[in-house]
């Protein structure tokens, strides 16, 4: 049985072979003029037009395109008759367009090989028919003639257009220039491969004499007598039993449309010629200029001018970002004054994300100063060219060198057209009048406040009397109180201050402040002195202690003016009874008392009446005993405060001079955006 199955199986393989074998000689010859409707097998980007016109590769970089004859032909000279020479001969015509004038790329190979899968073959120089470990293998039996228009001088190219003979190799056993033989003429006359022009080619292989000639024409020549290349060659050691034959293409850096128009094969005899007048037509093509340089120059040339122009609106864009006011009488100032540009990097670009706060007269920033990695508040403030600029920027400086452990450090400026940016030190915890007025945030008991309250009398006493000259801060209230990491109370906000000479008494210029703390004395003459510092110190310290505002239009008629309410409750025993409810009692009675009485004397409306700033912190540091207040209300509180100064908290700018640099009011809080 097993035996009956082997004898079926050869007959079967037998009549397989013979009928291969009737096949191929069937297919002996062939001959194309276009290949529309022809059964070519193609692969990568190999393609046949419309018009029978057999596009191998375009003007894609680095690509490959193969068209082959759909069955192997037989070239065994064993099979049947060992005596049977095997000789071919093959005409065809092509077209190389490059993508740029005199500059194309790479070329096309016939080929003739056992296989039409080139795994792993590369473009370029291997003609998409091998790479570098395959090249010069024994085992490819691969025979090509290479039409070649880029030099590649690892694989030996004698030039960049040549025609050359490879066996198992794209280094070439034997090459030439192209060039056509002119029978009339009787010499060669050079040829370019990408020229654009169609060409016709001729290989003619002879066993029996063992020669591969080669011969190339332009299209309107017939063949000429001398061939181009005319090669001693045995292929016995090449040639398989079948061999399948056809194009393989590629292109490189730069690239060449690669067409075939026609091609004619004969595997035992001359192969029929091509008629011309039968062939496709290539593609249109684009003229080129009168100077095909200008296709790269213009180009170029517009690309650099683009450049250019980026550039310099960059430039001028980031250079107006920067822009900065900068006049020569600031050099003096140069350690306070800071280059806008590190305040815009430090704020990320005055980020909304970076906003702290805003009010009437600016917003500040939180920054982190590229140079020192530091933590800072930046104040933008609207500011305008004016007379007194300098003397402004002067006292800005002067500021800036005041230097008290409860003072916010004012760390230096920056001027831009119609800007000013004043920075400061950064304080994590804000204002004082968050904690206070605000439910939803954590309540500060009363030793924390009591230290706060001792702070910001110790800085009063540094501006009164300790410093180079009188500092009139003019602006004390809990909105002005920032509190540090630790909660400990930093008086800010300078935007309203004024300097004055120890022992000289300050002019009257204008009314400045907030309703509810002004002194009495200022809101009459406009004259602030460091008894109404005083004024609005003891109000603050009402402010403190019964956790509310100065005047509340919403309370009770009796209770609208925090400092008149006080003192009706001190009148009448009842002070305790204005403590802020939210302490829950946890206080200590003997320094709630002093607060609230020491609140009510700061704020006589007789200036000689109140204690200095120095008999206020003698007073809270238990180093003095408190006066008695007096009974009658007339001496103590403000004067009476309208509906629409009672409707809530306002800065008053009132000018009196304009030549009073004070007038520019920076305020309504410089750190805490309120």
């Amino acid at each position: 049985m097993i035996a009956s199955i082997k004898i079926l199986l050869f007959i079967l393989g037998l009549f397989v072979s013979l009928k291969l074998l009737a096949l191929a000689k069937e297919e002996n010859q062939f001959i194309y003029h276009g290949f529309a409707g022809a059964n070519l097998l193609l692969n990568e980007i190999a393609k046949i037009h419309p018009n029978g016109l057999l596009e191998l590769t375009n003007t894609s970089k680095r690509q490959i395109g193969r068209a082959f004859f759909p069955f192997p032909l037989q070239f065994s000279t064993s099979l049947f008759n060992n005596s049977r020479p095997f000789s071919f001969s093959t005409q065809f015509v092509f077209a190389m367009v490059p993508e740029l004038p005199s500059l194309g790329g790479q070329g096309i190979a016939f080929t003739v090989s056992p296989s039409v899968n080139f795994t792993g073959a590369l473009a370029a120089e291997y003609f998409g028919i091998l790479n570098s470990k395959t090249n010069g293998l024994s085992s490819n039996h691969l025979l090509a003639v290479e039409l070649d228009a880029v030099p590649s001088p690892d694989l030996k190219d004698i030039n960049d257009t040549h025609v050359g003979i490879d066996v198992n190799s794209v280094i070439s056993i034997d090459s030439a220039p192209v060039t056509n033989f002119s029978d009339e003429e009787k010499e060669n006359k050079s040829l370019s491969l990408i020229s654009g022009n169609m060409m016709s080619l001729w290989i003619d292989y002879d066993e029996v004499e063992r020669l591969l000639n080669v011969t190339v024409a332009p299209i309107t020549s017939t063949k000429p007598t001398l061939p181009l290349l005319s090669t001693s060659l045995n292929l016995s050691s090449v040639m398989l039993d079948s061999m399948y034959v056809g194009f393989s293409s590629s292109t490189g850096a730069v690239a060449s449309s690669h067409y075939i128009l026609g091609w004619s094969f004969n595997r035992s005899g001359q192969a029929q010629s091509l008629d011309v007048s039968k062939l496709p037509s290539l593609p249109p093509q684009r003229k080129p200029g009168r100077k095909p340089y200008l296709r790269i120059a213009v180009p170029a040339i517009a690309a650099i001018i683009l450049l250019l122009a980026i550039s310099g609106a960059a430039y001028i864009i980031r250079r107006k970002t920067y822009e900065e006011l900068r006049e020569d009488w600031e050099q003096e100032y140069g350690p306070q004054r800071f280059s806008y540009k590190d305040l815009y990097k430090a704020t990320k670009g005055f980020a909304d994300r970076e906003l702290l706060g805003s009010g009437g007269f600016g917003m500040v920033y939180r920054g982190v100063l590229p140079s020192s990695n530091m933590q800072v508040a930046v104040k933008k403030v609207s500011h305008d060219s004016m007379q007194g600029t300098r003397e402004f920027v002067a006292e800005i400086v002067s500021m800036g060198r005041l230097r008290h452990r409860n003072l916010v450090q004012l760390l230096g400026y920056c001027r831009r057209k119609g800007e000013l940016l004043l920075v400061y030190d950064y304080m994590p915890n804000g204002s004082l009048d968050k904690l206070l007025f605000r439910n939803d945030t954590p309540i500060l008991n009363w030793v924390r406040r009591y230290q706060i309250l001792r702070g910001v009398a110790s800085a009063l006493v540094y501006l009164h009397e300790e410093w180079q000259q009188v500092v009139l801060h003019r602006d004390v209230k809990a909105s002005n109180v920032l509190l540090d990491a630790n909660l400990n109370g930093l008086l800010g906000d300078f935007g309203l201050a004024m300097f004055h000479d120890h022992g000289l008494t300050p002019e009257a210029t204008n009314v400045v402040g907030t309703v509810g703390y002004l002194a009495p004395e200022v809101t009459r003459t406009g004259k602030s002195t460091s008894s109404s510092d005083v004024f609005s110190f003891g109000t603050f310290m009402l402010e403190v202690a019964c956790g509310r505002k100065p005047v509340e239009s919403e309370k009770p008629p009796e209770e609208v003016v925090l400092v008149d309410w006080v003192f009706e409750c001190w009148k009448s025993g009842a002070i305790l009874g204005t403590v802020d409810p939210r302490l829950e009692g946890n206080s200590v009675q003997e320094e709630m008392e002093l607060v609230l009485k020491l609140g009510l004397l700061c704020t006589y409306r007789t200036p000689s009446a109140r204690p200095s700033m120095r008999q206020a912190v003698q007073y809270l540091d238990g180093n003095a005993t408190l006066p008695d207040l007096p009974l009658q209300g007339t001496g103590i509180g403000l004067l009476p405060v309208s509906s629409t100064e009672a409707s809530g908290e306002h800065v008053l700018t009132i000018p009196v001079s304009s030549e009073d640099i004070s007038s520019c009011n920076l305020s309504e809080s410089i750190l805490s955006g309120r």
